[in-house]
C-alpha cells in the first residue's frame, strides 16, 4: 500500500479500512505510544533524580548543622 493511500484514508470517510490499512495504522499507533511512554518514563525518572538530589542536600545540611552546631 502506498503512503499516499495510507494518508488519504480517514475513519470518517464512510468506508472501512482494508486489513492492510488497519495493520499499518495500528503499527504506527503502537510505535507512537511506545515513543511517548519512553519519553514520559525518562522525564519521570529525571525529575525523580533531581528531587532526590534536593532532598539529599537538605539532609546533608541538617546533619552538618547537627554535628557542627
Amino acid at each position: 500500500m502506498s503512503e499516499q493511500e495510507m494518508n488519504s484514508y480517514r475513519f470518517t470517510s464512510g468506508y472501512e479500512p482494508s486489513d492492510e490499512m488497519l495493520e499499518q495504522i495500528m503499527k504506527e499507533i503502537a510505535h507512537d505510544a511506545k515513543v511517548r511512554q519512553e519519553q514520559a518514563t525518562s522525564a519521570y525518572f529525571s525529575k525523580m533524580r533531581r528531587e532526590a538530589e534536593v532532598v539529599k542536600a537538605k539532609w546533608a545540611d541538617r546533619i552538618n548543622n547537627a554535628i557542627n552546631g
